[in-house]
This record gives C-alpha cells, structure tokens and sequence, in this order.
C-alpha cells in the first residue's frame, strides 16, 4: 500500500468542546491496467445511500459519482466509462435489472454490482443467468467493497 489519505473525524471531549484529529487510512493502490483509482457509478433514489456510499468508497480510494435514477445515469452519457456499477434494484422508472440490461444492449459491458433490499428467487435467477453479482442491504462487512475490486479486476 503507497498512498495514504486523512479521514477527518471529529471528536467530542467531556468539556463539550469539539476538537478535530487525523485518521491516516491506508488506501489500495488503483488497479495496474488503467494507472488510475477505479472510478465507480451509484445508482440510487435513496439520496442518503448514495451520500454514504460515496463516502466510504472515497475513503478506499475510488473514485465515484452518484446518479438518483437510471435515467440521470443515461443522460450523464459516458456509461462506459467507468470501471463498476453500483445499482439499486428497487428504483423508480428503470429498476436495477432494467437499467443494467438497457446498458447490455448499447454494448456497454461495464460490469455491475446490484443492490437489493428483498432477494426472492427470480431475481436471483435473472441476475445469475446476467452474470450479475447481487448484494443484500443492509450492507455488512466489506462485501460491496470486495464486489467493485473483484468486478474491477474482471474488466
């Protein structure tokens, strides 16, 4: 690991006075074949989600943009641009699945990472059968972390 990043954390003491201290962070070096951090696309409605995914994905050392719909996403343009999708299902206009498949179908083959809240056998069926790794919420450990290297190293 070469880099290293400050997380700021504020820190109350018992006078009630707030302080500011530093947090050094490791940070993984960005993927070999492009010399750059991974640069990730959120897809979500849930504003909150999308502020703290952000967040947490910056402090791992990618790069990472939010949309708060599919269609926010197409008309960004330059899908293919990016190393991973981070997509809720559960959206609406396009669900995940819809939005993942309308991107198939432009040649876009980003790969993608999908966020559901409910996992019922059908959808785990399609994702699957899409080659499409599927992550429950709420979201524990590191598996979406582990799930954008992985998709990011596949590319």
């Amino acid at each position: 690991m070469r880099l290293r990043r400050s997380a700021c954390i504020l820190q109350q003491n018992r006078m009630q006075n707030v302080r500011l201290s530093v947090q050094q962070r490791a940070i993984k070096p960005p993927i070999p074949r492009t010399g750059r951090p991974p640069l990730v696309a959120i897809v979500d409605d849930d504003q909150a989600v999308c502020g703290s995914l952000k967040f947490v994905l910056e402090l791992e050392g990618f790069v990472v943009r939010a949309f708060g719909s599919a269609a926010e996403l197409l008309a960004a343009g330059e899908v293919g641009g990016y190393d991973c999708l981070v997509v809720d299902q559960a959206m609406p206009g396009l669900n995940g699945m819809e939005l993942i498949a309308n991107l198939r179908s432009k040649k876009v083959t980003t790969p993608a990472i999908l966020l559901v809240s409910d996992l019922n056998a059908a959808l785990s069926t399609r994702a699957a059968a899409a080659n499409i790794p599927v992550i429950e919420k709420p979201l524990f450990g590191n598996a979406l972390i582990d799930g954008i290297r992985r998709a990011c190293r596949r590319e």
